[in-house]
């Protein structure tokens, strides 16, 4: 069986010329990153966004209900990690509240024009709380719920992602590893929920075992006990993904756990080491979007 270190191989190399050729790239498009209270990945988004060839500002929330920073000059707006007011009311409810009482509406006309939104971990949870992922016919009800992992911790490890349908989000991405830390992203929904976000191609990431295998639902490999192994959701036009592990936190080839020994097995093949890891190939895609 085909392993994630026999697909690192063939693919070093062409990932390493990859990212030579896109460095120089840079889009006109700009990201407005959202902080706060409790947000702690907004360093991280930015470098990935960065080094993917986008511009961003770090906003706190309160700048943008002033009107001291508008939303209509990004476009792209990301929600990031972190335990944002604490998580004192459920995961990411104090935020996404925040927001639907003082942006909604300038959130409701980002959303009519061609830009995207990105919600990672508690950003995730952000977004199933104002309803903006699933989405179905452009309708925010909140359908999806992230609960509390079924092993009742919070969970800090490196998984294994795999697509699970065609966007531009997930264009050329065999697989990314990176890590998961949180309480509650053990992804939920009503089965009819369900259906509707299989025949829609909607779910956008599945976690599945390192040689890219479904999970099945087995721990260690889903961490947290969500149904079909959901990782990440699209809404129904394909604009906002809300996405519980963190591809910012592993840029790096260096940022993987277990880099050292992959490092050796390259080595030992004659293989190029990447500079970057695979996960940034999600950024690129976002990058990729606008220009």
């Amino acid at each position: 069986m085909i392993t994630i270190k026999q697909i690192e191989k063939n693919r070093s190399g062409r990932q390493d010329r990859e990212s030579i050729a896109t460095d120089n790239a840079r889009v006109d498009a700009k990201a407005l990153i959202m902080s706060g209270y409790g947000i702690n990945s907004e360093m991280e988004t930015q470098e990935a966004l960065a080094r993917a060839g986008m511009r961003s500002d770090i906003v706190h929330i309160n700048d943008l209900i002033a009107e001291r920073k508008r939303l209509s000059d990004y476009r792209l707006l990301v929600f990031p990690g972190g335990f944002s007011y604490g998580d004192d009311t459920g995961a990411g409810n104090a935020y996404a509240n925040r927001v639907r009482n003082n942006l909604w509406r300038d959130l409701e006309k980002f959303l009519e024009d061609d830009n995207l939104v990105l919600g990672i971990c508690n950003g995730f949870q952000i977004l199933a709380n104002l309803g903006l992922v699933p989405a179905f016919d452009k309708k925010y009800d909140r359908t999806i719920a992230l609960m509390p992992n079924r092993i009742g911790v919070l969970e800090c490890r490196f998984v294994t992602l795999k697509p699970a349908s065609g966007s531009f989000w997930t264009k050329g991405i065999e697989w990314l590893y990176c890590p998961v830390s949180h309480g509650e992203g053990n992804f939920y929904c009503t089965d009819e929920t369900l259906q509707r976000l299989k025949r829609l191609g909607m779910i956008a990431f599945r976690y599945c075992r390192e040689d890219l295998s479904p999970a099945n639902g087995e721990y260690p490999f889903n961490p947290n006990g969500s149904i079909e192994d959901i990782a990440g959701i699209m809404s129904e036009d394909g604009k906002v993904l809300g996405l519980m592990p963190h591809p910012e936190r592993a840029m790096e080839f260096t940022n993987l756990y277990d880099w050292p020994y992959r490092k050796e097995e390259l080595k030992r093949r004659g293989s190029d080491l990447p500079q970057e890891s695979v996960n940034m190939r999600f950024f690129r895609n976002i990058t990729g979007y606008f220009s």
